[in-house]
């Protein structure tokens, strides 16, 4: 059994990533996703372990000390981190384990886990990013202004990332994640063993 991959997420807000991420989950096997640490409070209908494993500042800054967070960064006054014990033992059950996190985490895991797959999630234009936030009629015009201010910052990141993936309609989106990641398991870096193993089998047969 192959190791999983860990595939790292990041896109901007109303890019419909946690959409995208669900459906991956419900229509192919193999997937699992992390599930971080924060310090903010839980939303209308949130569960702890389910969402987020929510926790007060003290407990976070403990995890922080004894180094049991692959990355943390701090986002609106909370903490936001990743257990690593749950992500290791999920890829050694040969899952590919989605974190889906903000850029300046996904560079931190970059430099931590060089293996790492980072995709980036956009909308196909930055018009229909700034529809789907107004569509979700949940947040006031100066919290829309904020995050669309933030997606400029973001944007300058892009180009660290391994893939862009345009969500345009989710089921495209979803199947060209999912083929993304296939192929990632192809790739010769990640078979090394394999390959020894081959190059030594086939030195019988050398003259």
């Amino acid at each position: 059994m192959s190791k999983g991959i860990l595939v790292v997420v990041s896109g901007f807000s109303g890019a419909g990533k946690g959409t995208v991420m669900k459906r991956l989950l419900e229509k192919y096997d193999d997937y699992a996703l992390s599930i971080s640490v924060t310090t903010r409070n839980p939303r209308p209908g949130e569960e702890d372990g389910r969402e987020y494993f929510f926790r007060k500042r003290e407990e976070f800054e403990k995890l922080i000390q004894e180094d049991a967070l692959i990355e943390y960064a701090q986002y609106v006054e909370n903490y936001y981190g990743t257990p690593r014990s749950y992500v290791e033992e999920q890829l050694q059950a040969g899952r590919n384990v989605i974190l889906e996190i903000e850029i300046q985490g996904a560079m931190k895991v970059k430099k931590k886990i060089p293996e790492a797959l980072l995709v980036f999630v956009t909308p196909p234009t930055v018009e229909e990013l700034e529809r789907r936030l107004r569509d979700r009629g949940t947040e006031t015009a100066q919290v829309i202004a904020d995050r669309l201010a933030r997606a400029g910052e973001e944007a300058k990141g892009m180009d660290q990332y391994d893939y862009i993936l345009v969500n345009d309609t989710v089921e495209e989106c979803v199947d060209h994640l999912h083929q993304i990641i296939v192929s990632e398991h192809s790739r010769a870096s990640r078979n090394t063993e394999f390959i020894a193993d081959i190059q030594q089998q086939t030195r019988a047969f050398q003259k």
